[in-house]
């Protein structure tokens, strides 16, 4: 098997045992890195997910802060109203 030219060197050839070493490195190093990008994918997706929960959690509280505002200065509005 050629393994294909190599910069300003003669062609490799290599016994069909070490192809299929290579072949089985090359998946074990693929397989690596799909298991990598997955487990960063699966923890990005945690923290986003966790920001947003926080992020509605401060909306919700600023829109009770609103309100208390609003009703402590005499305006009568309801929790619906502030969300438009």
């Amino acid at each position: 098997i050629w393994a294909g030219p190599l910069p300003s060197a003669s062609p490799v050839f290599i016994s069909p045992l070490q192809a299929e070493n290579l072949l089985y490195r090359l998946q074990e190093n693929f397989q690596a890195l799909t298991e990598k990008l997955t487990l960063r994918n699966i923890l990005f997706g945690r923290r986003v997910n966790f920001l947003l929960e926080e992020m509605g959690e401060r909306i919700n509280d600023l829109e009770k802060r609103v309100a208390d505002l609003m009703t402590e200065a005499g305006i009568e509005n309801t929790n619906e109203e502030l969300r438009v």
